[in-house]
């Protein structure tokens, strides 16, 4: 499966963005999906993860309550809305994707996504 992550941009502390990312070439529905971001000079990092029917989602303790992940199987697109943005936001912004036959699987290990896009820039000003 291809990835193509977009939505990323320069937005205040307080602001919203909403990433998108759409997905080719295999059942969509398949597939569990997931958001990781990486800062300057860090490791990427999990932000949330969303199962394969969307019944199910995950989210790192630093954006419980102002992020939120959809996704819309028609589109074949999977969504990141921001709310409440902070500095410590900025990263750059990736889309992974594994195969799975469980409907519930969450995850939230790098190592565990076979299917990366190539990243969205999020910058928040202060």
């Amino acid at each position: 499966v291809q990835l193509q992550a977009y939505g990323g941009g320069l937005v205040q502390a307080g602001g919203s963005l909403r990433l998108s990312c759409a997905a080719s070439g295999r059942t969509f529905g398949d597939y569990t999906m997931g958001w990781f971001r990486q800062a300057p000079g860090r490791e990427r990092s999990f932000v949330a993860a969303i199962s394969r029917t969307g019944s199910t989602t995950y989210y790192a303790d630093s954006v419980k309550g102002r992020f939120a992940i959809s996704r819309d199987n028609a589109k074949n697109t999977v969504y990141l809305q921001m709310n409440s943005l902070k500095p410590e936001d900025t990263a750059v912004y990736f889309c992974a994707a594994d195969y799975t036959r469980y409907e519930d699987a969450v995850l939230m290990h790098t190592r565990s996504y076979d299917y990366w896009g190539q990243g969205t820039q999020v910058t928040v000003s202060s």
